[in-house]
């Protein structure tokens, strides 16, 4: 995966003994990451435990639920340590996961019942099928698709094929649902299964307007709502997590890409956030009520007793997760160095159809397979995925105009948005600024922003890099054509959004 750690070094000033910090927990997945905040956003230490990524049989995708925990439980003890004696000016932790990963686990023990399934994971995507002829309520009552990447249809994968699940249902012990609320349950000391609005929002069983699991779709998917966990605000004390002998409280709870968000402070409507990791989420605050489209994604991004923050949202599942594919394909090593050359000197890459973990918004296509259309060396190839990439972001912000006011510029943010050529082509493609913040770190940033209260953003502490938009009539000429073969290929049946 083309991500690294931020390699943040304490700054050399002293930390005011009244000064609190805020420790910011982002459970990915490549890597666990704990970041420690003061008041001003600088990163003052971190910590890093890499995770690794199993998939055992095509379209399965799982983490071993036992060393993802022990990732964040490492990332947070090089946190802490690498801090110090400030350690225990650390007010409160926050923490971020991937919202549609989910956990069976015994609410008594704290035992994982099965493994960490991916969002990413489509095992389930055959049983997901018949419900296609539920999309219009489903979409009113959750903001999503009836999609496998959501954990509904992989919390009944689990009651259906794993024997401990089924026995842990009937002697009453059972808890299973997002990531999120099983780590809450292994972090703490409390060790309760609490849920937040942005988590519980990507299993196709929450209401987006009542704020609580939704009766109808628990009975349409075949849910217990006993075993799953309690709905709380995104604010909310979660309990206490213990290092070393020192207590931190747990208080806020979201989404990886709804911390994203916050950043730069309060997100802002004329902009669209973007977040480029294994998948790539394109995200504009809406107001409220909340907007809706045919084809892309109403979220719940945070809330709690004073401000309720909703966004519409694109979804690309193929962006470091088809780098990877790319990767693997052509049989490559030490990919990220030769990117940036390859994207200055191909002149001529083919077009890349990318159904790397299925095609989502705006065309919601999970069956078809990733090919090239065209040859080309290794250059051109790696340059086609990265424009199939660009190509889909486009896409999702043309259907964003239909219903928003066209944006005036793009904040990105992400591993792979390191990449000069990437982040210049988009700009070229879109028309709009692309604002790169040297903090490539979005996720923890915004949670420690959301912890800290403040209205006001915070000073950046080193530049952000602009691209503006350069004449590039060849990338728009690919992109047109890119449109025609999505376009034809979608065609070919019916598509699922309808």
């Amino acid at each position: 995966m083309l991500q690294k750690a931020i390699q943040a070094k304490r700054p050399e000033s002293h930390i005011a003994p009244s000064s609190p910090l805020y420790l910011a927990i982002d459970q990915g997945g490549h890597a666990s990451r704990a970041m420690v905040f003061d008041t001003q956003g600088a990163v003052l230490s971190e910590g890093h435990c890499a995770l690794q990524t199993h998939r055992p049989q095509n379209n399965w995708v799982e983490h071993d639920p036992d060393a993802l925990t022990a990732s964040v439980h490492e990332a947070i003890s090089q946190a802490l340590s690498k801090l110090g004696k400030d350690r225990t000016q650390i007010a409160a932790a926050a923490l971020a996961t991937q919202r549609s990963s989910i956990v069976s686990w015994n609410g008594t023990t704290k035992t994982a019942l099965s493994k960490v399934i991916s969002w990413q994971d489509r095992r389930a995507a055959e049983w997901m099928t018949p419900f296609q002829n539920n999309a219009a309520d489903i979409r009113k009552r959750t903001g999503l698709f009836p999609s496998p990447h959501y954990g509904a249809s992989k919390l009944r994968w689990c009651l259906e094929h794993l024997p401990k699940v089924k026995t842990a249902l009937q002697s009453g012990e059972l808890v299973f649902g997002p990531l999120s609320s099983f780590i809450i349950a292994r972090l703490t000391q409390e060790g309760q299964a609490w849920v937040d609005p942005a988590n519980a929002s990507r299993t196709l069983l929450w209401n987006i307007n009542t704020g609580d699991w939704d009766p109808h779709l628990l009975q349409l998917f075949g849910i217990p709502k006993q075993a799953l966990p309690k709905t709380v605000l995104s604010r909310h004390a979660f309990g206490h997590i213990s290092v070393s002998g020192q207590r931190i409280p747990l208080s806020l709870v979201t989404g990886d890409q709804s911390a994203a968000l916050f950043q730069e402070g309060i997100p802002q409507k004329e902009t669209v956030y973007l977040n480029i990791g294994t998948g790539a989420f394109l995200q504009q605050i809406q107001t409220t009520p909340m907007e809706h489209t045919d084809r892309l994604l109403s979220s719940i991004v945070f809330e709690d007793a004073e401000v309720k923050y909703t966004a519409l949202e694109g979804t690309v599942n193929g962006a470091g997760a088809a780098l990877d594919w790319f990767k693997d394909h052509d049989q490559l090593d030490d990919l990220f160095k030769k990117a940036e050359p390859w994207l200055e000197t191909a002149k001529h890459p083919p077009i890349f159809l990318n159904a790397v973990g299925g095609i989502g918004s705006p065309f919601w296509k999970p069956g078809i397979k990733s090919r090239f259309i065209g040859e080309g060396e290794h250059s051109e190839r790696f340059t086609a995925v990265i424009e199939s990439i660009i190509f889909l972001i486009q896409a999702n912000l043309q259907e964003m105009n239909q219903i928003r006011k066209a944006p005036k510029r793009i904040i990105i943010s992400g591993g792979i948005a390191r990449l000069d050529g990437l982040c210049q082509r988009l700009a070229d493609l879109s028309d709009l600024s692309v604002i790169r913040p040297e903090a490539h770190e979005a996720t923890a940033r915004g949670l420690a922003f959301l912890l800290s209260k403040t209205h006001t953003p915070w000073p950046s502490t080193r530049p952000s890099k602009h691209f503006s938009p350069k004449k590039n009539q060849e990338l728009k000429k690919r992109y047109r054509s890119w449109q025609n073969i999505m376009l034809n290929t979608c065609n070919k049946k019916k598509t699922e959004v309808h």
